[in-house]
């Protein structure tokens, strides 16, 4: 098993200031920027917090990794992960920190970040359903575009431009797809399609379900998906990408 090198020997610049929170006050100091941090008691030199002002947004995390010198930032709000980056760069993290606090907008808050922070989730302030679902498939999107994975991107994009999916709030488990008419909690399933390296489809009834049927492209999965859609689940119309 590797060894965890000791956290004061990869980020000895922290350990000298005796907390990450403290590192970075300094470092947001050295730009001209007041943080007021939060240390964790439990691993002071690799973790740290930061409260917004905004009341549906929690607490930002800065976490360092255990094997290599860089930092993973992320905050999450009522409608889940908004924010997620990691940057070896620990002056780069202050004006994101300190945009999440202060209420900037996402789009601010990127801007401040030279590194890629935004989740594809837009921020659902009032909890909005219909909002929640929409930033939930975008979330969706931007996963399946970052994942290397052409048949399984083709899955999502298939079903996102399914406007009486696109309706269901989307959910993954272990890379499978699955839908319900709300975002909490989850209506019983009626389809989890699945795609496999090499262009076969899977669609089964539930997570870790049989299958119902295989087919060898997104198209024909959509279909039956949209076929077993139950009477009068998810009403309403066809959310819009923003």
């Amino acid at each position: 098993m590797r060894e965890e090198p000791d956290p004061a020997v990869l980020y000895p610049d922290v350990a000298a200031h005796g907390s990450l929170a403290a590192a970075l006050q300094a470092a947001a100091a050295d730009q001209g920027l007041s943080l007021t941090m939060i240390a964790t008691p439990s691993d002071l030199v690799r973790h740290a917090t930061m409260p917004s002002v905004l009341p549906h947004r929690e607490a930002l995390f800065v976490s360092a990794w255990h094997f290599e010198r860089k930092w993973w930032v992320s905050g999450s709000a009522n409608n889940g992960l908004l924010i997620s980056g990691t940057t070896p760069d620990l002056h780069l993290l202050p004006r994101v920190v300190l945009g999440w606090a202060e209420g900037a907008s996402l789009g601010e808050i990127a801007q401040a970040a030279p590194f890629d922070v935004l989740t594809g989730r837009f921020e659902v302030p009032d909890g909005n359903p219909a909002d929640v679902i929409a930033a939930e498939w975008q979330y969706t999107l931007k996963d399946a575009q970052q994942s290397d994975w052409p048949e399984y991107l083709a899955l999502i994009e298939a079903a996102y431009a399914e406007p009486k999916l696109r309706r269901l709030y989307p959910y993954t488990s272990h890379w499978e797809l699955s839908f319900s008419a709300t975002p909490y909690p989850f209506t019983p399933s009626f389809a989890t399609l699945v795609a496999s390296r090499g262009g076969a489809y899977t669609v089964k009834e539930w997570w870790n379900g049989p299958a119902l049927a295989q087919v060898t492209t997104p198209a024909e999965t959509i279909s039956i998906a949209v076929d077993r859609i139950p009477e009068g689940l998810g009403q309403g119309p066809p959310h819009q990408d923003r």
